[in-house]
Protein backbone atom coordinates (compact mmCIF):
# COMPACT_ATOMS: atom_id res chain seq x y z
CA UNK A 1 0.00 0.00 0.00
CA UNK A 2 3.06 2.47 0.39
CA UNK A 3 2.80 2.67 -3.62
CA UNK A 4 -0.83 4.35 -3.05
CA UNK A 5 0.45 6.41 -0.54
CA UNK A 6 3.13 7.69 -3.18
CA UNK A 7 0.79 8.20 -5.76
CA UNK A 8 -1.54 10.24 -3.64
CA UNK A 9 1.19 12.45 -2.26
CA UNK A 10 2.16 13.15 -6.08
CA UNK A 11 -1.62 13.61 -7.33
CA UNK A 12 -2.37 16.00 -3.80
CA UNK A 13 1.40 18.18 -3.85
CA UNK A 14 2.24 18.24 -7.60
CA UNK A 15 -1.70 17.52 -9.11
CA UNK A 16 0.35 14.76 -11.14
CA UNK A 17 -1.64 13.25 -14.20
CA UNK A 18 0.61 10.72 -14.55
CA UNK A 19 0.56 9.63 -10.68
CA UNK A 20 -3.58 9.77 -11.20
CA UNK A 21 -3.43 7.39 -14.23
CA UNK A 22 -1.12 4.97 -12.42
CA UNK A 23 -3.57 5.24 -9.52
CA UNK A 24 -7.16 4.58 -11.31
CA UNK A 25 -5.00 1.73 -13.57
CA UNK A 26 -4.11 0.16 -10.79
CA UNK A 27 -7.77 -0.44 -9.38
CA UNK A 28 -9.90 0.31 -12.63
CA UNK A 29 -9.93 -4.04 -13.22
CA UNK A 30 -11.19 -4.06 -9.55
CA UNK A 31 -13.85 -1.83 -9.17
CA UNK A 32 -15.11 -2.38 -12.98
CA UNK A 33 -15.86 -5.89 -11.60
CA UNK A 34 -17.50 -5.24 -8.35
CA UNK A 35 -20.08 -2.52 -10.56
CA UNK A 36 -20.70 -5.31 -13.58
CA UNK A 37 -21.03 -7.94 -10.85
CA UNK A 38 -24.36 -5.01 -9.36
CA UNK A 39 -25.10 -4.08 -13.20
CA UNK A 40 -24.29 -7.10 -15.49
CA UNK A 41 -24.39 -4.49 -17.89
CA UNK A 42 -20.78 -3.73 -19.49
CA UNK A 43 -22.18 -0.40 -20.95
CA UNK A 44 -23.21 1.15 -17.87
CA UNK A 45 -20.75 -0.47 -16.00
CA UNK A 46 -18.20 1.13 -18.13
CA UNK A 47 -19.86 4.48 -17.23
CA UNK A 48 -20.02 4.23 -13.25
CA UNK A 49 -17.06 3.18 -12.87
CA UNK A 50 -15.77 5.96 -15.09
CA UNK A 51 -18.15 8.28 -12.83
CA UNK A 52 -16.29 6.21 -9.86
CA UNK A 53 -13.10 7.33 -10.58
CA UNK A 54 -13.60 10.66 -11.42
CA UNK A 55 -15.28 11.23 -8.20
CA UNK A 56 -12.16 9.80 -6.59
CA UNK A 57 -10.33 11.99 -8.19
CA UNK A 58 -12.15 14.97 -7.17
CA UNK A 59 -12.52 14.09 -3.26
CA UNK A 60 -8.84 13.12 -3.50
CA UNK A 61 -7.63 16.42 -1.50
CA UNK A 62 -9.93 15.17 1.37
CA UNK A 63 -8.67 11.34 1.54
CA UNK A 64 -7.32 11.01 4.81
CA UNK A 65 -4.88 7.47 5.14
CA UNK A 66 -5.92 7.32 8.75
CA UNK A 67 -9.47 7.07 8.87
CA UNK A 68 -9.11 4.18 6.35
CA UNK A 69 -7.00 2.51 3.41
CA UNK A 70 -7.19 3.83 -0.09
CA UNK A 71 -8.65 0.88 -1.37
CA UNK A 72 -11.63 0.88 1.37
CA UNK A 73 -12.49 4.54 0.46
CA UNK A 74 -12.28 3.99 -2.84
CA UNK A 75 -15.07 1.25 -2.06
CA UNK A 76 -17.30 3.30 -0.12
CA UNK A 77 -17.42 5.81 -3.50
CA UNK A 78 -18.32 3.06 -5.58
CA UNK A 79 -20.81 1.57 -3.37
CA UNK A 80 -22.73 5.11 -2.91
CA UNK A 81 -22.18 5.58 -6.61
CA UNK A 82 -24.16 2.37 -7.41
CA UNK A 83 -26.75 2.99 -4.27
CA UNK A 84 -27.55 6.53 -6.01
CA UNK A 85 -27.87 4.83 -9.52
CA UNK A 86 -30.14 2.28 -8.78
CA UNK A 87 -32.29 5.15 -6.48
CA UNK A 88 -32.56 7.49 -9.41
CA UNK A 89 -34.85 8.48 -12.05
CA UNK A 90 -33.12 7.51 -14.65
CA UNK A 91 -32.51 3.55 -13.49
CA UNK A 92 -36.56 3.28 -12.69
CA UNK A 93 -37.52 4.67 -16.35
CA UNK A 94 -34.56 2.13 -18.13
CA UNK A 95 -36.08 -0.40 -16.13
CA UNK A 96 -39.25 -0.28 -17.51
CA UNK A 97 -38.44 -0.27 -20.69
CA UNK A 98 -35.67 -3.59 -21.32
CA UNK A 99 -34.94 -4.36 -25.03
CA UNK A 100 -34.48 -7.23 -26.31
CA UNK A 101 -31.39 -5.66 -27.74
CA UNK A 102 -29.87 -5.13 -24.96
CA UNK A 103 -29.27 -9.13 -24.57
CA UNK A 104 -26.21 -10.51 -26.17
CA UNK A 105 -26.67 -13.68 -28.30
CA UNK A 106 -23.67 -16.14 -28.66
CA UNK A 107 -24.27 -19.12 -30.27
CA UNK A 108 -22.56 -21.57 -28.50
CA UNK A 109 -24.44 -20.33 -25.13
CA UNK A 110 -28.11 -21.15 -24.28
CA UNK A 111 -30.13 -17.40 -24.56
CA UNK A 112 -32.74 -19.27 -21.48
CA UNK A 113 -29.84 -19.27 -19.24
CA UNK A 114 -28.17 -16.19 -19.85
CA UNK A 115 -31.46 -14.10 -19.25
CA UNK A 116 -32.47 -16.25 -16.81
CA UNK A 117 -29.03 -15.31 -14.86
CA UNK A 118 -30.04 -11.65 -16.10
CA UNK A 119 -33.00 -11.46 -14.31
CA UNK A 120 -31.71 -13.62 -11.34
CA UNK A 121 -29.67 -10.78 -10.34
CA UNK A 122 -31.73 -7.69 -10.93
CA UNK A 123 -34.58 -9.40 -9.24
CA UNK A 124 -32.06 -9.70 -5.99
CA UNK A 125 -30.77 -5.81 -6.90
CA UNK A 126 -34.46 -4.61 -6.63
CA UNK A 127 -34.42 -6.15 -3.20
CA UNK A 128 -31.53 -5.18 -2.27
CA UNK A 129 -32.60 -1.46 -3.40
CA UNK A 130 -35.15 -1.20 -0.59
CA UNK A 131 -32.96 -1.60 2.46
CA UNK A 132 -31.12 1.68 3.79
CA UNK A 133 -27.87 2.96 2.31
CA UNK A 134 -26.00 0.97 5.70
CA UNK A 135 -27.43 -2.62 4.91
CA UNK A 136 -26.83 -2.15 1.20
CA UNK A 137 -23.67 -1.31 1.53
CA UNK A 138 -22.60 -4.22 4.21
CA UNK A 139 -24.18 -6.50 1.13
CA UNK A 140 -22.79 -5.14 -1.59
CA UNK A 141 -19.35 -5.29 -0.46
CA UNK A 142 -19.50 -8.83 0.91
CA UNK A 143 -21.57 -10.14 -1.94
CA UNK A 144 -19.65 -8.14 -4.92
CA UNK A 145 -16.50 -7.28 -3.34
CA UNK A 146 -15.87 -10.65 -1.63
CA UNK A 147 -14.55 -8.37 1.38
CA UNK A 148 -14.67 -10.37 4.77
CA UNK A 149 -16.83 -9.68 7.53
CA UNK A 150 -13.98 -8.10 9.53
CA UNK A 151 -12.96 -6.06 6.35
CA UNK A 152 -16.61 -4.87 6.36
CA UNK A 153 -16.42 -4.35 10.10
CA UNK A 154 -13.06 -2.09 9.68
CA UNK A 155 -14.19 0.05 6.75
CA UNK A 156 -17.89 1.01 8.09
CA UNK A 157 -16.33 1.02 11.74
CA UNK A 158 -19.07 -0.86 13.41
CA UNK A 159 -18.61 -4.18 14.73
CA UNK A 160 -18.10 -7.63 13.19
CA UNK A 161 -20.65 -8.84 14.82
CA UNK A 162 -23.24 -6.29 14.27
CA UNK A 163 -22.12 -6.54 10.11
CA UNK A 164 -23.14 -10.59 10.60
CA UNK A 165 -26.20 -10.20 11.97
CA UNK A 166 -27.11 -7.55 9.21
CA UNK A 167 -26.14 -9.44 6.65
CA UNK A 168 -27.82 -12.57 7.64
CA UNK A 169 -30.94 -11.26 8.37
CA UNK A 170 -30.57 -9.01 4.61
CA UNK A 171 -30.37 -12.58 3.46
CA UNK A 172 -33.38 -14.40 5.15
CA UNK A 173 -35.32 -11.07 3.89
CA UNK A 174 -34.21 -11.57 0.23
CA UNK A 175 -34.92 -15.75 0.67
CA UNK A 176 -38.46 -14.90 1.53
CA UNK A 177 -39.01 -12.21 -0.98
CA UNK A 178 -37.80 -14.39 -3.92
CA UNK A 179 -39.86 -17.21 -2.44
CA UNK A 180 -42.80 -14.74 -2.99
CA UNK A 181 -41.58 -13.75 -6.57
Amino acid sequence: MDRDKRLIKKIKKKSSKAAANELVSIYYEEIYSYVYKQTVDKELSMDLTQEIFISMLKSIYSYDEKKASFRTWLYRIATYRIVDYYRSKYYKYTSIAVSIDDFNIYDEENIEVIVENKEEVKKIIDIVNRFDAANQQIFRLKLFADYTFLEISNTLQISESTVKTKYYSMLRKIRKDLEVV
